[in-house]
């Protein structure tokens, strides 16, 4: 299952009009990167629970099959927390099932963690990843078996027990609905895994020893993925990183240097410069002598002749002034009011 319920305030403006899991990744909807990793593990069904903007998610994906996968939507209609809206699906998992956040970039090798997972005959596995800034995680503390024994919750720096970050990667038997009660708001780290660690259950992690993994819900973050997929510290599955289509126009003196995606049916006019790494999203428009630096443009967008974007994002179909400078500038398109 993928958790996809939030509302990923943590990325407005950006995602006031757009979904979290259809925020672009190097072009691509991040949870459509989850999905073709799911496939690439041979996990065929996923279910992903929707609330926020739930339609443009459906439209989006529809069926999964355009990601290797068949897909079911469980549509919210008030938010139940990370494992209320699993608890949803009690019934549909029947086996050892693997849930993971719709926002997450990872090569992490699944089969590892479930193997991992049934040898010790867990109740609860979390996937870890040592990480040396731990104090925007929640850190895992183990004993020498991989039996968890603590939680830190974002330590201050200095202060934190473990290296090891909690990377929202879970395991799990169908007896965990046993722990989750129905029509309630109930969450994974502040209910279920306390639970499970005061009770004594089965509950172990599991470091991800080389694997690459992102979470994208913060704008530092987002810029980070995007920049390790163009420049290839972290390689995607099924999707093109680089390059420009047939379908784009680019003007013969427009310039596109380095690690650099451009979208179908871009246009970029003449003079123009594409810097990477950076990302110019479907259907956008790059006007004459403008520069785009180290900056991602999601679909739709408008870039102004002669305007300046270095370390931007530029949200879906935002109209950028001509001569404009934006430096380390997040705009988006607020929501358009609705009248009574």
């Amino acid at each position: 299952m993928i958790l996809a319920g939030g509302m990923s305030t943590r990325l407005y403006p950006l995602t006031k009009e757009v979904p979290k899991p259809i925020v672009p990744v190097a072009g691509e909807p991040i949870s459509g990167h989850v999905m073709r990793w799911l496939s690439s593990h041979g996990y065929d069904e996923v279910a992903i629970n929707v609330f926020y903007l739930a339609e443009k998610v459906e439209a989006a994906f529809g069926d999964g099959s355009g990601f290797g996968v068949a897909l079911h939507y469980l549509r919210e209609p008030e938010l139940t927390g990370s494992a209320g809206g699993l608890k949803q699906m009690e019934g549909w998992f029947d086996e050892t099932f693997v849930v993971v956040g719709c926002d997450d970039l990872t090569n992490a090798d699944i089969g590892g963690l479930v193997r991992f997972h049934k040898e010790r005959k867990a109740l609860a596995t979390i996937g870890l990843l040592e990480v040396e800034d731990v104090d925007q995680y929640g850190v895992v503390l183990l004993d020498r078996d991989g039996r968890i024994t603590g939680f830190q919750e974002k330590p201050p720096k200095g202060t934190e027990q473990s290296k090891l970050a909690n990377t929202g990667i879970y395991v799990f038997e169908p007896a965990i609905f046993d722990r989750i009660p129905a029509k309630t708001f109930y969450d994974f780290g502040k209910q279920v895994f306390p639970e499970l660690l005061a009770d004594g259950l089965p509950f172990y992690g599991m470091q991800l020893h080389g694997a690459y993994w992102r979470d994208v819900g913060t704008p530092e973050e987002y810029r980070r993925a995007n920049a390790d997929v163009l420049t290839g510290a972290v390689r995607i599955t099924g999707e093109r990183a680089t390059g420009v289509p047939p379908s784009a126009q680019v003007e013969r003196d427009a310039e596109i240097a380095g690690a650099v995606r451009v979208g179908e049916r871009v246009r970029i006019g003449a003079g123009a410069r594409i810097v990477g790494p950076s990302v110019v999203g479907d259907d956008a428009v790059v006007g004459a002598g403008a520069l785009v630096e180290r900056t991602i443009v999601w679909n739709g967008a408008r870039i102004g002749a002669g305007a300046v974007l270095r370390d931007a994002i530029v949200g879906e179909r935002y109209a950028v002034a001509d001569g404009a400078r934006l430096d380390g500038a997040i705009v988006a398109n607020e929501p358009e009011a609705v009248s009574r």
